[in-house]
């Protein structure tokens, strides 16, 4: 095996532990939430299952990450985040970003703090806030996914 080859195999795995642990919370785990519990309840059962997928995706976010500028990198890739035919790569560190913030410096220095501050007076409305937080980041992680996919087989998925 390369060390592309072990490169991208490292990547993929990593963002579907990362991006598949973001679909089965949204998609799964907070419908249930929201309809085995009282609204009261609903923010306290899912901000406990979170911590415990924190340092899951915290650990496949920095994988991705590494792997992925190791590959653009070793590939001297660095053009096709100029080109608009290749959107996705800047989308990939985007995206890739924006979890990073989210789960390094946003969440622990103040958007945990705020949110159960929010949900101690209102725990439906903290629900649902958290519940289109992560539809959005899914979404965008899919059509990036997609992108990615489609565009590295010659494909531009906004060219038709």
């Amino acid at each position: 095996m390369t060390d592309i080859a072990l490169a991208l195999a490292i990547h993929v795995v990593a963002v579907v532990l990362w991006i598949g642990g973001v679909g089965v919370v949204a998609t799964v785990v907070m419908p249930e939430i929201r309809r085995s519990r009282p609204p009261e309840q609903c923010f306290a059962a899912l901000h406990e299952i979170e911590r415990r997928f924190a340092p899951q995706a915290r650990i496949t976010t920095m994988l991705a990450g590494a792997s992925g500028l190791y590959m653009v990198w070793r590939l001297n890739a660095w053009i096709w985040f100029d080109s608009p035919d290749t959107w996705w790569m800047p989308a990939m560190v985007l995206i890739w970003l924006i979890f990073t913030l989210l789960l390094f410096v946003i969440e622990p220095l103040f958007l945990d703090r705020w949110l159960v501050r929010r949900a101690a007076l209102d725990p439906a409305g903290a629900f649902l806030w958290l519940q289109r937080l992560h539809h959005v980041l899914l979404g965008l992680s899919l059509l990036t996914i997609a992108g990615a996919v489609a565009g590295v087989q010659g494909v531009n998925l906004f060219r038709w």
